[in-house]
């Protein structure tokens, strides 16, 4: 699925230590997680005295021109890639954040979120906090300054043991790096090595682009200090129970990364050849839904002995703004992103491959289109469950009112969005699907059971009650 009706991208964290030219091996790693979000961008870097901060809204490419990377002076650097899940979508909300404190400088950046943030900020506002942005990385940099512990570790460690949630998470002073991952290892994070330097990403393509070396990801609740005297591992937190995000292997990776160890392009696949076994259909051609329907597709297609065929054309190009003509064009905002090929349709039983349907209004325009375009049937397969509950990990999803799956019957969600049949995976399929059954994964977004338990104690306020 595409546009509005689609679950947004996270975030994206890169960082690298001891490499000449840092801040430009930043952009391209942060270039390679752009997918993980779209809204805005920073990097910062330090020569070893100094942190220096480039931040901005927008793409990547757009935002870091060569004058701009040239004011990153140092060997060290660390990026992220903004979407918001909490705080709004505005200038002060980009990360990297960089404040000075009693110990010199640091700087944060943080992919997940924080149920327990809105809690701790008040506590900390009666203190006498001064919070400068609406993100819930601000709190873990205010217990951070205001831990009494002596080194920027130490006080790192002391800051993470009172939140509660998500987090992959890099920090920076002026001379070490460090990397943290949440004891249930919700978000992803993986280390490599380019040129004797050690880089730290969301995602194993970051590393692709900057020919780096893939070595490890960092295990849920490490915390791997980097610096002048090599890698430092320690495991300061409570162990949980690993409870990995199931929908980094459906939608959020990118399909070339290695997330939890196992490359997403194959975990996607063996979904669409699960999918085709327990969702059968008769029909004549295997469509993908661009881009993320493409490898459960590929799936299908092989199990089923169904042809493939690449009958929707994405446009990657329309830009961010669009004027929408007076006249009225049917279909226009899908049509700007997507454009059946009619000849691999017409008079055809057409099998649409996505991952997920979130509120359903996008595949029931799709669906209308490739009737348009002339086939006869139009079959809609999913390579997940039914989305029923939103995320609090991370990831901006709609309310649970607006997710479709948690009120309707799959037979209503068929008649909704003018399929002749709708088939999902069930959560016993997905995760028999996964490659190391032994992992543990969050499902919330499918069961209700989140891997953090919380309860609301006022609207805009989570509390934690375990």
């Amino acid at each position: 699925m595409i546009g509005p009706d689609k679950f947004h991208e996270e975030c994206g964290v890169f960082g690298i230590f001891e490499h000449p030219e840092a801040a430009n091996m930043a952009y391209l790693g942060l270039h390679g997680l752009q997918h993980r979000g779209q809204e805005g961008a920073g990097i910062v870097s330090s020569d070893g005295q100094v942190l220096h901060a480039e931040r901005d809204m927008g793409l990547v490419s757009e935002i870091f021109t060569r004058a701009r990377l040239e004011r990153l002076p140092g060997t060290m650097a660390m990026g992220h890639n903004r979407y918001s899940t909490t705080g709004s979508s505005n200038l002060k909300n980009v990360q990297p954040i960089v404040v000075n404190y009693s110990l010199g400088q640091m700087s944060v950046a943080h992919n997940g979120n924080l149920v327990n943030a809105a809690f701790l900020k008040d506590q900390l506002e009666a203190y006498g906090s001064i919070f400068h942005t609406t993100s819930d990385t601000e709190v873990v940099v205010h217990l951070i300054a205001s831990s009494k512990y002596s080194t920027f570790s130490e006080r790192i460690v002391d800051a993470l043991e009172q939140v509660r949630g998500a987090y992959s998470m890099l920090f920076m002073s002026e001379c070490e790096l460090i990397a943290v991952r949440d004891p249930r290892g919700i978000r992803p994070l993986v280390l490599g090595e380019v040129d004797g330097a050690y880089v730290v990403a969301s995602e194993t393509c970051a590393f692709d682009l900057i020919e780096a070396r893939y070595i490890r990801e960092i295990a849920p609740g490490e915390i791997l200090i980097i610096n002048k005297h090599g890698l430092h591992s320690s495991y300061p937190f409570p162990p949980r129970k690993t409870r990995n995000c199931i929908f980094e292997y459906i939608y959020f990776a990118r399909p070339d990364s290695i997330v939890f160890g196992h490359t997403v392009n194959e975990v996607r696949k063996e979904f669409g050849r699960v999918l085709a076994r327990s969702q059968p259909c008769d029909a004549d051609v295997v469509v993908p839904v661009p881009d993320s329907g493409m490898p459960p597709s590929l799936g299908f297609a092989e199990a089923s002995g169904i042809p493939f065929e690449l009958a929707l054309i994405r446009n990657h190009y329309i830009g961010r703004t669009f004027i929408e003509p007076e006249q009225a064009i049917r279909h226009f905002g899908v049509k700007l992103k997507l454009n059946p090929v009619r000849s691999a349709l017409e008079g055809k039983r057409v099998v649409l491959v996505d991952d997920s349907i979130v509120r359903g209004t996008t595949s029931r325009k799709i669906i209308k289109m490739v009737r348009e375009a002339g086939a006869k049937e139009v079959h809609m397969r999913i390579s997940s469950p039914p989305t029923t509950h939103p995320c609090f990990y991370g990831i901006d999803t709609p309310t649970r009112r607006e997710l479709i799956a948690s009120s309707h019957s799959v037979e209503e969600i068929c008649k909704y969005i003018t399929a002749d049949s709708l088939g999902y995976l069930t959560v016993e399929e997905l995760l028999a699907a996964v490659p190391d059954r032994s992992q543990g994964f969050c499902n919330a977004c499918f069961t209700g059971d989140y891997s953090v338990r919380f309860a609301k104690v006022r609207r805009d306020q989570l509390q934690l009650f375990e």
